[in-house]
Formats: structure tokens, C-alpha cells, sequence
């Protein structure tokens, strides 16, 4: 017979993932394409299809540089010697956390374990504690980006190289992403996946699992 898809999972969690970007906090793209169009002098469209469509920054999310190689590569790209704090501003601005999702993990750490697992290079960890200085203090050592495992979601390596470093079975782990691509590469590596849409959808899918943070 099958389960009621309201009924707790017989597998209990032990570590919930999160997703940074639309899901602990409102990124706007757009903003930051704008701000850095304003520094090099070329239109949103350009500064995009020179760092976001060219492969750059996936293979940035992916260990491709370093921080220092990524910066220079950036800058390159979009024809100025950009500076750290002139990205630091141009990504900082572009995010706006989200209260509700911050107190949720606070919440949920006191029972199951939580990590973060963004997409995103080694600049981004580098720089957290300006981007988004509630992170560092919440995830603590579990606070990764996608550089490190040298792979990027969707690919499902990325998450059995996370869940190595951390000692934990993927069966006991839930992964919470905006994308629903992400999500199947977390399933297909054994995780629990929750496709983000809400702070009261993502409660509902823990109360699955026991874990009440509402």
C-alpha cells in the first residue's frame, strides 16, 4: 500500500542542505548586472553574456580559479581592473535575506545538523562574512560553495563529495533548492530533494520528516 504523502519519512534526517541564493535570500540578478555595467561602461546584456553566458562563472562554480584568477578573469572580461570590494559591492547589493528562512535554520539546528551548498566560487566563500554576514555564524564549518568539491549542482558529485567530507549517508540528508534541476541531482545521488517555494512549503515538507520549526 502506499504511503499517504502526508506521512513522516521512515528514513530520519540528520542533515538538511540549503541552497543560498533565492532560497536564504532575494537575489537580483538584474541589480548587479546593472551596477556592474555602470563600472565597465558596457550594457547588462554585455557584462552578462561576457561573464554568465561565456562559461566563466560556471567553470568558476565548478574549481576552474582561484580567487585571486577568478577576480583578474572577471575583470578581464569586462574590460576594467576590478577591484575585491567593487565585486563585494556589486554581489552584496543584489542580495536581500530573508528574515523567515534565517530563524527556520536557526530553528532546525537544534535538532538535525544544517550546511549551505551554493553555486558559486572560491571569492564567494572568501567573502561571506560581507556578502552575507549571517551565514558564517549559522553553518559554521558546513558553509560550502560548489568550488571546493570541484563540480557544481546539478552534478550529482557534488553532493557524495559534500556528504563525504561531512560523514553523513545520503539517505538522512534533504536538500532544499530553488531549482528543480538541482533537486533531481540530489535525488539521483540518494538525498531527500525539496524544490524551495516558500518558507511554509519548505515547513511542511520537514513536518514529513518529524521536524516541526513552525
Amino acid at each position: 500500500m502506499a504511503r499517504p504523502s502526508n506521512s513522516p519519512e521512515r528514513s530520519p534526517l540528520e542533515l538538511v542542505i540549503f541552497d543560498m541564493d533565492q532560497v536564504l535570500c532575494r537575489y537580483d540578478l538584474p541589480l548587479r548586472l546593472r551596477r556592474l555595467a555602470q563600472l565597465c561602461g558596457l550594457t547588462p546584456e554585455a557584462v552578462r553574456a561576457a561573464i554568465w553566458e561565456s562559461g566563466f562563472e560556471p567553470a568558476a562554480e565548478a574549481g576552474a580559479f582561484d580567487s585571486g584568477a577568478y577576480l583578474a578573469g572577471f575583470g578581464e572580461r569586462l574590460g576594467i581592473p576590478l577591484s575585491r570590494s567593487q565585486w563585494v559591492a556589486a554581489r552584496r547589493m543584489a542580495m536581500t535575506p530573508r528574515p523567515e528562512m534565517l530563524a527556520l535554520v536557526a530553528t532546525l539546528k537544534r535538532r538535525v545538523a544544517v550546511a549551505l551548498l551554493t553555486n558559486n566560487g572560491f571569492l564567494t566563500k572568501e567573502t561571506m562574512s560581507d556578502l552575507f554576514p549571517e551565514l558564517p555564524p549559522l553553518f559554521e564549518a558546513h558553509l560550502s560553495v560548489s568550488a571546493e568539491f570541484g563540480a557544481r549542482k546539478p552534478d550529482a558529485e557534488v553532493y557524495r563529495r559534500l556528504l563525504g567530507r561531512v560523514g553523513v549517508a545520503p539517505g538522512a540528508v534533504l536538500m532544499v533548492d530553488d531549482s528543480a534541476a538541482n533537486v533531481a541531482g540530489a535525488e539521483a545521488a540518494g538525498l531527500h530533494g525539496h524544490v524551495f517555494d516558500g518558507v511554509r512549503g519548505l515547513a511542511s515538507r520537514l513536518a514529513q520528516f518529524g521536524l516541526c520549526v513552525m
